[in-house]
């Protein structure tokens, strides 16, 4: 057997506590991922893993080997990378996770255009409004909008969305347009449950912050349902403005409150702490950080 297939074996497994979720990060049958650490072991005559019937554990042999193992593997796939990069350009696959939405309005458009550019790369992009683990689910890379709290993770700053409160000429006409953050307690509101604090919404004027708790008939997980229910005339809704897409534009939504800055947060792309950067996984990150730069989706 190739050590290099039972390293990535062992790594997979000790960074994702299972051989079902490592099996499944590195695209092979348990069977095999469970082959290819016996084998290592047997190599090292060193077990490695301490196996039950609920979670794989490290050994203090295997603390010790996955303590370097990680970089050498990065190292040694950096090392490839380059030289057929030089013939072929990026190979290989990239697994991402994105937002619904986010992913839906912006994210597949700039693979595409990433995509046109590497023609040997593989792209497997799956979306999910929940922060997903990236070891245990195997993904290389996440984006992400709005604060993450995951130590585990390292984020790199892209560029930054804003949000603008909306409604529908209809709703104007019915219910008038608010003055001010706090005559939003006289409105019916669309609430998204996605925000860290859905019942609340923040305001910024001339530096002075104005928390706003609002509430409506609607609670939704998804800024485009939000939208939609918004044009439809039930309510007033704060919606990222990469979200929005024509809506203003044609007429559908009209904005309120525009002197007053609605909320905003970064968008990052996240992946494990620790690890260097395979050179595919950068050249996406650079690509999305010029590719946010050039477009309006913030």
């Amino acid at each position: 057997m190739d050590i290099v297939d039972e390293l990535r074996a062992f790594v997979a497994t000790a960074q994702t506590g299972s051989f079902t979720a490592a099996a499944h990060q590195l695209g092979v049958s348990n069977r095999l991922t469970s082959k290819y650490v016996a084998a290592l072991e047997q190599r090292l005559g060193a077990r490695l893993l301490q196996r039950t019937t609920r979670k794989v554990g490290l050994t203090p042999a295997g603390e010790d080997l996955i303590a370097r193992a990680p970089a050498l593997l990065d190292d040694l796939d950096e090392l490839l990378g380059s030289v057929a990069e030089g013939s072929r350009g990026l190979t290989g696959v990239i697994r991402i996770s994105a937002p619904v939405t986010f992913g839906e309005v912006y994210v597949t458009g700039m693979l595409a255009r990433f995509a046109r550019q590497n023609p040997d790369l593989t792209l497997d992009l799956r979306l999910d409004d929940r922060y997903v683990d990236l070891a245990s689910d195997g993904f290389d890379l996440a984006f992400r909008i709005g604060r993450s709290d995951m130590l585990s993770l390292k984020t790199l700053r892209l560029g930054t969305f804003s949000s603008l409160l909306v409604a529908s000429p209809d709703y104007v006409r019915a219910h008038g347009k608010p003055g001010s953050p706090e005559e939003l307690a006289d409105h019916t509101c669309i609430v998204d449950t996605n925000r860290r604090v859905p019942h609340r919404w923040i305001f910024v004027r001339n530096g002075v912050e104005t928390n706003v708790q609002i509430h409506g008939r609607f609670q939704v997980n998804s800024a485009r349902a939000a939208m939609d229910l918004a044009i439809g005339g039930l309510g007033i809704a704060n919606i990222p403005r990469f979200a929005l897409s024509n809506a203003i534009e044609t007429g559908s939504l009209v904005p309120l409150l525009e002197e007053f800055g609605g909320d905003s947060g970064p968008v990052s792309a996240a992946y494990l702490e620790g690890r260097a950067l395979p050179r595919k996984i950068r050249a996406l990150i650079d690509f999305a950080a010029e590719d946010i730069r050039s477009t309006t989706t913030h």
